[in-house]
């Protein structure tokens, strides 16, 4: 019940989760913080949701990090774009 209470009271999921991802993006005030972090503490959902979101978070860094060592030419570019109006039937 007093779970319950906290989590309606302090910070809902909806927001703890809009909360994450800010913080993923930008940083976030001390306030924010100490609500997130007292509703990670009660609640096992948005833990789990916190997990999945720094998995997936360290892939597309990973991915990004690996496209940005990879130079790409200008022909391949154009391959690309010529292939997307192709689908597209532009």
């Amino acid at each position: 019940m007093l779970r319950k209470l906290i989590h309606i009271i302090f910070l809902p999921c909806s927001e703890a989760t809009l909360l994450m991802e800010k913080r993923n993006a930008e940083k976030i005030s001390s306030k924010e913080n100490w609500k997130l972090s007292l509703h990670l503490k009660i609640c096992k959902w948005c833990r789990a949701y916190k997990q999945k979101l720094e998995i997936l978070d360290d892939i597309l860094k990973r991915k990004i990090a690996q496209e940005n060592s990879t130079k790409i030419n200008d022909s391949e570019i154009q391959s690309f774009k010529d292939k997307m109006i192709k689908n597209l039937d532009i």
